[in-house]
């Protein structure tokens, strides 16, 4: 029997992928967050969010400030602030938003509630990837 290898299959991978901040249950905190990759909050953040990559708010999250920005947004507990998603924000059915909302798509689930203004389209998503490199160039 031969055995053969097989060639290694290079994949491009998203840098901001790769790393994730992790604010665990019980854990609290106040101020800004800024992350580069991904963040997922099981507990409680009081201040606003920069994240270049996705957020993921489980069931037990909270965010509560002025403003949360991320490339995507996944809300299963309670945000209070303004949302600015430049991708895709879904509210799953337990998940409640209170704050306008800017994304190039929104889905809320049967069941969530949102209480707030939207914004969506490919125009808003434009802008916002304007704004997001200009921050980066300050």
């Amino acid at each position: 029997m031969v055995f053969r290898s097989k060639p290694v299959r290079e994949e491009k991978v998203d840098s901001q992928n790769q790393a994730m901040t992790f604010i665990s249950k019980g854990s609290e905190i106040t101020g800004d967050i800024h992350a580069s990759g991904n963040l997922r909050v099981d507990g409680t953040i009081r201040g606003n969010v920069l994240v270049e990559g996705n957020i993921e708010v489980s069931a037990s999250g909270v965010i509560e400030g002025e403003s949360v920005s991320a490339r995507n947004i996944v809300i299963h507990g309670l945000v209070k602030a303004t949302l600015t998603a430049a991708e895709q924000l879904r509210i799953h059915n337990q998940g409640e938003v209170q704050g306008d909302v800017t994304a190039q798509s929104l889905d809320i689930e049967s069941g969530a509630l949102f209480v707030g203004y939207s914004h969506t389209g490919k125009q808003t998503a434009d802008i916002l990837t304007i704004q997001n490199t200009a921050k980066k160039a300050n």
